[in-house]
C-alpha cells in the first residue's frame, strides 16, 4: 500500500480551500452588488432606482429610463442637459426626466429613448437636435464606451456584468448614500448643472473657447441632397408613439459661429436638414422649433461658455420658448426661435 505523499496532500487541501474561498468571495461580491443594484436593473415604473452614484451617464441613465414616476423625457446631448425637468413639468403638465447625454450620438439617444418609451405610457417627448443628426454617415458610437448589455431588454446577465471595479465602487457608494454618508452624483430625474458656477464666468475666457470651438466654417460638408439616416430613424421613432403623446423636436441654440453660414456648404446642409425635420414634424403631428439660428441669444458671446454650451439663464428661455411655441404655434417675436412645424 502506497503511503500518501504529505506534500501532495497539503497542496491538494490548499488548492481545494483556495477554490472554495474564491467561490465564496465571488458569491459574496455578486450578492452585494446585486443587492445594492447600482445601475437599477430592478428599476421599473413602480420601483424607482436607488441613488444615482455613477457620473457616467451611459451607465446611470438606463436606471432612470427603467424606473421612476416619469411620463416624459428629454433626449439629446449636452446642449439639452440644462433644461430643468421641473420647469418642463410646469410648462407641459407632465413629469419629465432629462436623459440628455454628453456627446451622445443619434444612435445612443434613440437607444435610450427606446428603453424609456418601452416601460410606460408617455405624455411627452422632447428631442434636442444637434449637428450629428444632419450628417450623411453618423457615427454609431463616440470614444466613450457604450454598455450595450445595459440597454438590452432585461439586461441579460446584468448582475454578473456589473461585477467589476467600477460596479463595486458604485455599489459601495450607493450603500453609503442610502445610509446618509454621501449624496447622489445626479438628481433622480437626471438633471445636473455641468457648467461651471455662474459666479466664475469670464467673458474673455468664453470668447477664447468660442473661437477655438467653432472649427473651419468653410470645411467640406455633405451635399444638401445626401441622405439623412439618423432623421429617418427619428421619423420611425415618432411614428411609433401614440397619437396622444406630445412630440417636440427642437434644434438647440448653439452660438452663431458654430452654425453653418448661409450660402456655405455647411449652411446649405443645415437648411436641408431643417427642411427634412419640418417635413417629419408635419407628418408626425410634432412641434418642431428652431433655436439654431442667428438671434439676440446666439449672437451674444456673453450667453455662452463656449461655441456649444449656453449659460444657465438661457436654459430657462428655451423652456419658455418651447411653451410659447406650443401654445401659439408662432415664431418668437424677438426672433429667438422659429416654428418649423406645428
Amino acid at each position: 500500500m502506497r503511503t500518501p505523499n504529505p506534500t501532495t496532500t497539503v497542496w491538494w487541501h490548499f488548492t481545494r480551500d483556495a477554490v472554495v474561498a474564491g467561490l465564496v468571495a465571488g458569491a459574496v461580491l455578486v450578492s452585494f452588488v446585486a443587492a445594492a443594484d447600482p445601475y437599477g436593473l430592478r428599476a421599473a415604473p413602480g420601483h424607482p432606482p436607488g441613488p444615482i452614484v455613477d457620473s457616467n451617464q451611459r451607465l446611470s441613465y438606463p436606471a432612470i429610463a427603467r424606473g421612476g414616476a416619469f411620463d416624459a423625457a428629454v433626449f439629446g446631448t449636452s446642449t439639452a442637459r440644462l433644461l430643468d425637468p421641473a420647469a418642463l413639468d410646469a410648462a407641459f403638465g407632465a413629469r419629465f426626466a432629462n436623459l440628455a447625454v454628453n456627446a451622445a450620438t443619434p444612435d445612443e439617444q434613440l437607444r435610450l429613448a427606446a428603453l424609456f418609451l418601452a416601460r410606460r405610457p408617455v405624455k411627452a417627448v422632447l428631442f434636442g437636435l444637434d449637428a450629428p443628426w444632419c450628417v450623411a454617415h453618423p457615427a454609431a458610437r463616440t470614444e466613450h464606451a457604450f454598455p450595450d448589455w445595459l440597454y438590452a431588454p432585461g439586461a441579460p446577465l446584468g448582475v454578473l456584468r456589473q461585477v467589476n471595479l467600477r460596479g463595486l465602487t458604485a455599489a459601495a457608494n450607493a450603500v453609503r448614500v442610502r445610509f446618509g454618508f454621501g449624496s447622489p452624483r445626479i438628481r433622480a430625474d437626471g438633471y445636473g448643472v455641468f457648467t461651471p458656477p455662474e459666479e466664475t464666468y469670464d467673458l474673455g475666457r468664453a470668447r477664447a473657447h468660442i473661437a477655438a470651438g467653432t472649427g473651419d466654417p468653410e470645411a467640406p460638408a455633405d451635399p444638401p441632397d445626401a441622405p439623412f439616416p439618423a432623421l429617418d430613424r427619428l421619423d420611425a421613432a415618432l411614428a411609433a408613439l401614440p397619437p396622444e403623446t406630445r412630440k417636440i423636436v427642437a434644434f438647440m441654440p448653439v452660438h452663431v459661429r458654430a452654425q453653418g453660414r448661409p450660402g456655405t456648404a455647411a449652411g446649405l446642409r443645415e437648411a436641408a436638414c431643417k427642411a427634412r425635420v419640418a417635413a417629419i414634424g408635419a407628418d408626425r403631428n410634432t412641434l418642431v422649433v428652431d433655436f439654431r439660428r442667428p438671434s439676440s441669444v446666439t449672437t451674444q458671446d456673453a450667453n455662452y461658455w463656449d461655441a456649444l454650451h449656453y449659460r444657465l439663464p438661457v436654459a430657462g428661455r428655451i423652456v419658455a420658448g418651447l411653451e410659447g411655441a406650443a401654445e401659439t404655434g408662432a415664431d418668437a417675436p424677438d426672433g429667438f426661435y422659429r416654428v418649423l412645424a406645428r
